[in-house]
């Protein structure tokens, strides 16, 4: 038993975890930017129209305006 509570104090007492989670919250901030960022780019028409918008604009097949 004392071999438990010795594990689990030591356990407690780590901060290496911290650091995980810190990135976690970073990575899903920047997810949620993201995921922002590419709804305001599509102007509602869709993430894959925007997708074959910018493969037509890069491979020179673009019938609109690429600006």
């Amino acid at each position: 038993m004392n071999q438990l509570l010795n594990s689990v104090r030591s356990f407690a007492a780590e901060e290496d975890g911290a650091q995980v989670i810190e990135y976690a919250l970073i990575i899903a901030v920047v997810s949620i930017f993201l995921v922002i960022a590419l709804r305001g780019l599509t102007n509602g028409s869709g993430f894959s129209t925007f997708i074959a918008r910018v493969t037509n604009c890069l491979t020179g097949t673009a019938t609109t305006s690429c600006a």
